[in-house]
């Protein structure tokens, strides 16, 4: 009843307008001689707006999606059984299509996504899978070798994975192939292009950068807003070239000064992060700069506050009388399950705290480091977002 009202009142007012606009009482401007009558911008200055929408030139529609999904090419998604459904078929679920999964059981989204991004892991990109199929390319190297035995003989999820990461925590890949590895990065970016419908459905391309020294979660999810032109110009940043935020950010400008292209990075699971995510000092353990504060805010605007390791934006020990900061949390150890969580870390960790500590920064920098807008995502591992 009280919908229809509004509607109805809106409608009549609607009505009376337009009629009051037949009318043949002048204006202001109308009732002006000519010499006296302002220029049209002018006017437009003059004149205050009745409507909302006068001089509104941001976009307003709004677009559902997904800017972190991992496929079967991630180490850690193939490892968790995921290995059929890769970033083709990833794309053709978003878009509503039915895929087969790997239980051998249809599925298919009751409402399409606007857009997706596959953001499988930089570190042995197509690495899990490549073994698993006895590429040539792999097996040539002696750890890949050894690696495709184990895996033969079942010790994927126990001593292989494990493997693994130690490599990637460690920054000390122990199989290191560039040929394998830009061929798996084109493939993802010839899955983005052949999907990419503008107007319809958005393909972005992009990656994942999976920082976490001592076992604490710096990972960074990078986008980019080219098509394969430029994005094949690189291969991906990873936690093995360095696992210093800061030198992803000299990476991504000098992505952008290759290729005069367009990047960003996202940021997210801060509430694993052993209180790195919004440290007040470097990962080197330098003070706060107001280059470093410039910097991240020109690389990272968005902060990727909730998933499925974990709400990042807040705590109840942060927040006790917010009913709502209890909402899924993962606050018992950092993301490699390596190092215990303490109270101390929480301020540093939390997306809201992060933003009180930006404001801090401001004042003693003159830039805040922690300025940024908030997104959700899946960081789903089954290729289905």
């Amino acid at each position: 009843m009280t919908m229809n009202f509004i509607r109805i009142t809106v409608a009549l007012a609607g009505f009376c307008i337009a009629a009051c606009s037949q009318t043949e009482i002048p204006s202001p401007v109308q009732s002006a001689t000519a010499a006296d009558a302002p220029e049209p911008a002018a006017a437009m200055q003059e004149v205050t707006a009745y409507s909302p929408a006068v001089g509104r030139e941001y976009p307003t529609d709004v677009y559902f999606g997904d800017t972190h999904l991992h496929t079967s090419i991630s180490l850690d998604s193939y490892g968790d059984g995921n290995a059929m459904i890769g970033p083709d078929e990833a794309y053709r679920f978003a878009k509503g299509e039915t895929v087969i999964g790997d239980d051998g059981m249809a599925n298919r989204m009751s409402r399409p996504l606007d857009f997706l991004m596959v953001a499988d892991h930089a570190e042995y990109m197509g690495v899990v899978q490549g073994l698993a199929e006895h590429n040539a390319t792999l097996l040539a190297d002696d750890a890949g070798a050894r690696w495709a035995q184990m895996i033969d003989d079942g010790k994927l999820a126990s001593e292989v994975f494990s493997e693994f990461i130690y490599d990637v925590t460690g920054n000390d890949p122990r199989l290191a192939v560039p040929e394998f590895e830009m061929s798996v990065w084109e493939n993802t970016i010839d899955a983005a292009e052949a999907h990419n419908d503008p107007g319809k459905f958005t393909a972005i391309i992009g990656f994942e950068w999976s920082s976490f020294p001592t076992g604490d979660n710096l990972h960074r999810v990078v986008v980019f807003r080219d098509d394969k032109e430029k994005a094949i110009q690189v291969k991906p940043f990873s936690a093995f070239d360095s696992n210093d935020p800061e030198d992803l950010w000299t990476w991504l400008q000098a992505y952008e000064d290759k290729t005069g292209g367009k990047i960003l990075a996202i940021p997210h699971n801060g509430n694993l992060s052993g209180g790195r995510m919004f440290a007040l000092q470097t990962l080197s353990g330098n003070p706060l700069t107001r280059e470093y504060a410039d910097t991240r805010m020109r690389w990272e605007p968005l902060y990727e506050a909730t998933q499925m390791k974990g709400d990042s934006e807040t705590h109840p020990y942060l927040s006790p009388d917010d009913e709502f900061a209890d909402f899924e949390p993962w606050d018992k150890a950092n993301l490699a399950m390596m190092k215990a969580h303490k109270d101390e870390y929480f301020k540093t960790e939390y997306a809201r705290s992060g933003l009180q500590l930006g404001l801090q920064q401001q004042e003693e920098l003159g830039a805040n480091p922690f300025k940024f807008g908030m997104i959700g995502a899946t960081d789903s591992h089954t290729g289905m977002a």
